[in-house]
């Protein structure tokens, strides 16, 4: 056996070498500029490192609206989210055919890439959400995003150039695709289970991790560190969390934990499918999907993201989803269980485990039973609350 193949059949990064990026940086700051939102310069970073493969730049026309009406790109391949770039009208009409142009992200006010323009359109906000999203409310954060955005979408290639500094900041966990394939190539490992969070890891999220690490030669415990919205717990933070877990609780001879800069866009359904395709190109031949993956507030029902497998024909996706139900402590199990396996007793017999419960103890000073989260990650999270009310 092998490793499964990339989505599309091959990687196709378009991440300068290092020692090339001086001079493309310095190339760019000569080049008219366009700014660029912090989610499109987490989708810059995805396409730079081979993440989004088969995409090389910013989605066209027909890729988009083919994406947007089937969750799938114009030559049918599997792809459920719009990787796009927006401009203003004004903005636009300086964009010809063939023109170079920088990209800096607008937050940090770093040179990114440069892309070369390939065509200019213009789209519906509305259907791009509803098919999205599966709804256009302006409370959902993915919602407020695209309806923020410019008017055009401009489709081109795109060579990457920085890595906005991820790589320096997480040294030994910050991993491109081609880099967790060799690792798990050295590991001898052919099956591989990504665990996707952007939480810190309570006890049924470690009950869950290791359901996938009986299921697979090999786990990748794989933790987002782009952009969040407003009240999650920042990623240096989480980082801590997932590091004491794993020193404690798991065998670090099955476990792979690296990260990578997405920024999420809390699309439900649609985002599960994304995490998907990447994580196979990341050399994983499952992911576990459980309740309310990827989702916001009551916008999805809790198995949402599991069902929309479905609609995939066999083949169509490498990585499988590993479907698993929400997990709990039971009190009469004196143990982890989840709603498939435990006995039907009532919510009076669970300790219920989520992020949000946790999250709002944890912010009213108070500490949670070891039922509930282990010990050394609690710790952690108290220390951060606590000065986050100082």
């Amino acid at each position: 056996m092998a490793l499964v193949t990339p989505h599309g059949g091959k990687l196709t990064p378009v991440l300068v070498a290092r020692e090339e990026r001086p001079g493309l940086e310095a190339k760019a700051k000569g080049l008219d500029v366009i700014r660029i939102t912090s989610r499109e310069t987490s989708d810059c970073l995805m396409i730079g490192m081979g993440a989004f493969s088969p995409l090389t730049g910013f989605m066209g026309k027909a890729d988009y609206e083919s994406v947007v009406s089937t969750k799938h790109l114009s030559n049918g391949l599997a792809w459920p989210v719009p990787i796009t770039l927006s401009v203003t009208k004004e903005q636009a009409a300086s964009l010809t055919e063939g023109k170079e142009v920088a990209l800096v992200d607008d937050e940090s006010g770093k040179y990114v890439g440069i892309l070369t323009v390939q065509e200019k359109y213009e789209y519906d906000k509305i259907k791009e959400c509803k098919e999205v999203f599966f709804t256009d409310d302006d409370d959902h954060p993915g919602v407020q995003k695209v309806k923020a955005q410019g008017d055009i979408n401009v489709g081109g290639s795109l060579v990457t150039f920085s890595e906005m500094g991820y790589a320096s900041k997480y040294p030994e966990h910050y991993a491109h695709p081609a880099d967790t394939r060799k690792l798990f190539e050295e590991k001898g490992w052919n099956t591989v289970c990504a665990f996707q969070t952007r939480n810190p890891l309570h006890r049924s999220h470690e009950f869950l991790c290791k359901v996938g690490m009986e299921v697979c030669d090999g786990l990748l415990i794989h933790p987002i560190v782009g952009k969040l919205k407003q009240g999650d717990i920042p990623a240096e933070v989480r980082f801590e969390c997932y590091k004491v877990l794993l020193e404690n609780y798991f065998n670090l001879d099955n476990v792979i934990m690296k990260v990578y800069p997405m920024e999420m866009r809390y699309a439900g359904p649609s985002e599960g499918i994304l995490h998907s395709i990447f994580r196979q190109n990341f050399g994983c031949s499952h992911i576990l999907i459980g309740r309310d993956h990827a989702g916001v507030g009551d916008y999805y029902t809790a198995y949402q993201a599991q069902e929309i497998f479905d609609q995939f024909k066999p083949g169509e996706l490498l990585c499988q989803p590993l479907k698993v139900t929400a997990a709990y402590y039971s009190q009469k199990c004196d143990g982890m269980t989840t709603e498939k396996t435990g006995p039907k007793l009532g919510k009076e017999d669970r300790i219920a485990i989520s992020g949000t419960k946790l999250r709002a103890m944890l912010a009213e000073g108070k500490q949670p039973p070891l039922e509930f989260g282990r010990k050394e990650v609690v710790d952690i999270l108290i220390e951060y609350y606590k000065g986050l009310k100082k």
